[in-house]
């Protein structure tokens, strides 16, 4: 199927954070009430042609803050031999490395992320921060660079001054689409949040990925999400997504 274009109409809900009046959140209801869901390993493309048993995990991941690479660090020193195929490459020559901007990221080998395990490795396909974490018991957005259980779920920050000068702060959560990468966008093969292929959940984002927008919002912001996605949904999503569209 074509990819669909983002430049759509979208509804969009707003309301007071419950646990800080200082912040207003803004949310994409046709995002959240979509189906949209992670193929990888069942039939995503990967965002490049020439790596496409990575996935969108080609360049590395890069870290939000310091705090991000402490957590991550944590982790990494709990995983073995058997559960990350480059094991000895990252403890012998390091798991971290700057990009061009001198922004700290996980490494590149060989054309994906130093934690992509290989489907040859016996230790299991894909992310071994993401298989430690399902070993142990844990959400994978507690162990994962925040970067990547995020995405592509966006969160955005913006001050607003409705004009009486008492400033608010606003917090965008909505879909993070190609256009949110610049003009590197572009040079992607293949996104996944604006394809249908990649839109068949049986859960709607906001159901499926609720411990992540809980991290995001607090426990008080999900649970007014909810109630304003349950009443989209009720109304019959006036505002569809159009990847995940009847079709």
């Amino acid at each position: 199927m074509p990819e669909i274009d983002l430049g759509f109409p979208r509804s969009w809900v707003e309301f007071a954070n419950p646990d800080d009046a200082t912040e207003r959140f803004r949310c994409d209801l046709t995002w959240l009430t979509s189906r949209w869901t992670c193929i990888f390993g069942a039939g995503c493309p990967g965002i490049y042609e020439g790596s496409p048993e990575a996935g969108c995990c080609t360049l590395g991941a890069h870290f939000a803050d310091d705090d991000d690479v402490e957590r991550v660090r944590g982790f990494v020193e709990q995983l073995t031999p058997q559960q990350w195929e480059r094991h000895a490459e990252g403890t012998a020559h390091g798991w971290t490395e700057t990009d061009d901007d001198g922004d700290a990221k996980t490494r590149a080998v060989d054309g994906a992320c130093i934690f992509h395990n290989s489907r040859e490795f016996d230790g299991g396909y894909g992310c071994a921060l993401h298989g430690l974490a399902l070993a142990e018991g844990l959400e994978p957005h507690t162990v994962k660079p925040d970067v990547c259980w995020q995405l592509p779920m966006r969160r955005q920050f913006r001050e607003v001054d409705p004009g009486d000068g008492q400033t608010y702060t606003e917090v965008e959560i909505g879909e993070y689409v190609r256009s949110g990468w610049g003009p590197g966008g572009h040079d992607l093969d293949w996104y996944c949040s604006s394809n249908t292929e990649a839109h068949v959940a049986l859960e709607p984002v906001w159901v499926a990925h609720r411990a992540e927008l809980t991290a995001l919002m607090g426990p008080a912001g999900y649970a007014e999400l909810d109630r304003h996605c349950s009443a989209f949904e009720a109304a019959g999503t006036p505002v569809p997504h159009p990847a995940s569209a009847p079709r």
